[in-house]
């Protein structure tokens, strides 16, 4: 009976120490991605202009307004009261307008992020079986690793294969 544990227990000792672990810092891993950090300056560039449009013609609508008020002290109340109701009606579907492609950008922009972390994902996976590691844990803020040895630190060269992909 004794060697039968014994022997359970070499065999259990065994198993574990084939297991290969490594590690990503998740965090670390995609902020060093060249591409992660291409798509977000494309879209910040997208919002910053989407900005300046809504400042134009916020501005635009302003001067508009002022006009409107110097012209309606000539008018009689009832057609100032319908073209001032034009008027906002006109500035609500601009702001509408203005709104909908905004969220239309944040859409488009988390639909590539969501594309580049699968992309990442799968890198990560695939070096892994290339590599005959039977796991490879998230690390950084959020992730799964309190604690690795650096020598099981793998973000420098999964970030490595996807930049070099990435200039190809």
């Amino acid at each position: 009976m004794k060697k039968i544990i014994m022997l359970a227990v070499v065999l259990t000792t065994m198993a574990c120490q084939q297991n290969k672990i490594g590690y990503v810092d998740s965090v670390k891993l995609m902020d060093g991605y060249q591409e992660k950090i291409d798509v977000e300056a494309r879209f910040k560039t997208k919002a910053d202009a989407m900005t300046k449009k809504r400042d134009s013609i916020s501005q635009s609508f302003q001067l508009e307004l002022q006009a409107f008020q110097t012209k309606a002290q000539k008018m009689s109340q009832k057609n100032a009261q319908e073209e001032y109701g034009q008027l906002q009606q006109r500035g609500q579907f601009v702001g509408q307008q203005l709104q909908q492609e905004e969220q239309q950008l944040q859409l488009t922009s988390q639909a590539e992020m969501d594309t580049l972390v699968k992309k990442v994902k799968k890198e990560i996976k695939d070096y892994g079986k290339a590599n005959g590691y039977t796991y490879i844990l998230g690390g950084g803020d959020g992730g799964a690793v309190l604690y690795g040895e650096a020598t099981n630190d793998l973000t420098e060269t999964v970030l490595k294969i996807l930049n070099d992909k990435y200039k190809k």
